[in-house]
């Protein structure tokens, strides 16, 4: 078993010296509670790992919320740099620009909660989900090529939704330098026809009420409240994403040789930044992250839809971020002294930019950027901000999630659905899922502690806590 050092109780760090190949240290955020879990799959493994690809500057990262994933951890940061670093599509995942969308609506709890059932049950008929998942919006070639240049604002312009949609949202709901002609035919077959829908596995849609207010400054710039009725929507790239991912680790598993590139563990399969195959999958990365904003724009659509049948057309739900939690983006960063230009990947992690930085929406410059943080749908999730912190320590990244304790085979075994959603109901939170398997598979026995998570990086000076959200209904895939 691996050793760490440890400085406060919070960080925690293997020396590159102790693990021959490793060209960076691994620095862990999390409590002995918390590494204690995380000690229990091949996570910490993948992280010093991740430390051995060619070109990485700064440490390999884990974020409190760390678990096994393909290749990298999810929960892992890592940065390469930009002129003479690697790409690999592990550091992003299959499902690219997985994110959450957080609305406010002008409801409050007391006015929802006696037809929160009436609710639950019509937004689970105007928002399709599951693993196939058809959507209700058909797409000429054009127009999915229109989708993967456009992102969020397409949606826009056909009608969907208003320009605060795409502006209060990471990289204005759209990356430049996207390119339709590097995602491949059968990556937009699967994609076509599931725009505007939930998907299945760890995706969700949440009403939820604004439990806590920790940071009333942050609140204000937000416009949210205690009792306020919010939803958090999180959802990605559906098959589109998940074709890219495959078709680009089997090119560049191929092309390693050619480039002389030898790692610990083929799933971290990469390729030089500037390389053909590099920003070949860069361009196709683009473009499935920018089809992940317009889902999440037009699933907000059919959801608004769904407010306004229940409590009349007065009602309103208004976007207050959109931010994306699997990516790999070219920023600028202060590295042991200097500016440099990095690829900063981003594997279940969020990018937590602090006050003044000039990528946040004006709106929130003066506190900092909103981050979305789920957690288990019987327990909480967090609102926080960006804090200096992290740009000095984590390429302004924060975690993205509770982080699974247990696989989805284990959390199915020995339970049965029906008591699982009546034990929540207990709680005051009705859940609506395509399969049985939607529930069993994201029991809050499957996750972390999410305030624990939270805790972590709030004292570790990485994001500062907002706002506590409360579950009151939950659709499954």
């Amino acid at each position: 078993m691996v050793e760490l050092e440890t400085n406060d109780g919070l960080r925690h760090r293997i020396p590159r010296q102790r693990v021959p190949g490793m060209r960076a240290d691994v620095v862990v955020y999390a409590t002995e509670a918390l590494l204690g879990q995380i000690r229990k799959d091949l996570s910490l493994q993948q992280a010093m790992n991740v430390a051995a690809l060619p070109g990485i500057v700064g440490p390999s990262l884990a974020m409190p919320d760390i678990h096994q994933g393909y290749g990298f951890p999810i929960g892992g940061v890592a940065a390469t740099d930009w002129e003479e670093g690697v790409v690999s599509p592990g550091g992003v995942g299959f499902d690219i620009n997985c994110g959450v969308k957080f609305v406010s609506s002008n409801l409050h709890s007391d006015e929802v909660r006696p037809r929160l059932r009436e609710l639950v049950n019509q937004v689970f008929r105007d928002v399709p989900c599951g693993a196939g998942g058809q959507g209700r919006l058909e797409l000429s070639d054009r127009e999915l090529r229109e989708v993967l240049a456009k992102g969020a604002r397409w949606v826009v312009e056909q009608g969907y939704g208003d320009e605060r949609d795409y502006e209060c949202a990471e990289e204005g709901g759209r990356l430049e330098d996207a390119d339709p002609d590097q995602v491949s035919s059968r990556a937009k077959e699967r994609g076509r026809p599931q725009l505007g829908t939930l998907g299945s596995g760890n995706h969700f849609l949440e009403i939820q009420v604004v439990e806590q207010i920790h940071h009333p400054e942050a609140a204000r710039a937000m416009n949210i409240q205690t009792g306020q009725v919010v939803v958090l929507l999180h959802c990605g790239s559906r098959g589109l994403g998940h074709q890219v991912c495959t078709d680009f680790l089997a090119e560049m598993g191929a092309a390693m040789k050619r480039y002389d590139i030898s790692i610990p563990d083929r799933q971290l399969a990469c390729v030089p930044i500037q390389s053909p195959e590099g920003q070949a999958y860069l361009a196709a990365m683009r473009a499935a992250a920018n089809f992940a904003w317009a889902n999440r724009q037009a699933i907000l659509h059919f959801l608004r839809d769904s407010f306004r049948r229940v409590f009349g057309a007065q009602t309103r739900l208004t976007t207050i971020y959109d931010v994306c939690h699997n990516i790999a983006k070219k920023e600028r960063h202060e590295v042991e002294g200097r500016k440099r230009d990095v690829l900063v990947h981003r594997k279940g992690a969020t990018r937590a930019f602090p006050p003044g930085h000039r990528e946040v929406p004006a709106i929130y410059r003066h506190v900092g950027q909103p981050v979305l943080i789920p957690g288990s749908m019987g327990t909480a999730s967090w609102i926080l901000v960006g804090s200096d912190g992290a740009m000095q320590e984590t390429f302004g990244s924060v975690c993205h999630g509770a982080g699974r304790l247990l696989s989805r085979t284990a959390a199915r075994k020995g339970r049965n659905a029906k008591q699982v959603e009546a034990a929540l109901e207990a709680q005051g939170i009705i859940v609506r899922s395509e399969t049985r398997d939607g529930i069993l598979e994201e029991i809050p026995e499957a996750y972390k502690d999410v305030d624990e998570v939270i805790e972590v990086v709030h004292r570790a000076g990485l994001a500062r806590k907002v706002a506590r959200l409360r579950p009151m209904g939950v659709i499954k895939g």
